[in-house]
């Protein structure tokens, strides 16, 4: 049978653990504590001190201005950015003018809002829709700054020194295929 040279093995053969298999589980145990630490913690933003704009005026941290008969309080998001968050304005007339034209860059803050213009208008196949008629506030996707329209123009309220923007001079005969030319 066997020789006193020849030994049974009986021990079941494990493979050698590299330094990767050895490292890896134990990197990805310090990873999910640190990522389950980040996410549970709650979260604050750095107090930021960037005024709020409003037609191009600067206003400070927790200022209040009205327009349309709304209050818009300046403060920050969740991201520490400048914006203006809508509150009460009941009876009170506005403090700020409201032109609510042209490209909002450097002029507005996220969360202000503007009777529509001229600069509104777009087109749905051949239709146009004239921006006037409409309420729009300003909102910032992947780094841009855009108007989007929020209600009625009714929902504004225009007095002093707000002026209701003059009707499109814009006709349905400049929507081609839905683009206005």
């Amino acid at each position: 049978m066997f020789t006193s040279s020849q030994r049974i093995r009986t021990t079941v053969h494990t493979p050698r653990k590299g330094w990767r298999a050895r490292v890896l589980p134990a990197a990805l145990a310090a990873l999910g504590a640190l990522t389950f630490g980040v996410t549970t913690a709650p979260a604050q933003a750095q107090p930021s001190r960037a005024a709020c704009l409003w037609d191009g005026a600067g206003y400070r941290q927790g200022g209040t201005v009205y327009a349309g008969g709304s209050g818009f309080t300046c403060g920050v998001d969740g991201f520490g950015a400048a914006r203006w968050f809508r509150g009460s304005g009941a009876g009170r007339l506005g403090t700020v003018f409201s032109p609510g034209t042209g490209n909002p860059v450097g002029q507005f803050s996220p969360g202000a809002r503007q009777p529509g213009s001229d600069w509104n208008d777009y087109c749905v196949g051949s239709q146009l829709i004239p921006g006037t008629e409409d309420v729009y506030e300003l909102f910032a996707i992947g780094g841009t700054l855009m108007w989007r329209s929020v209600g009625p123009i009714s929902d504004w309220a225009f007095d002093s020194p707000v002026i209701r923007p003059a009707p499109t001079w814009r006709s349905s005969s400049m929507c081609i295929d839905g683009v206005l030319s």
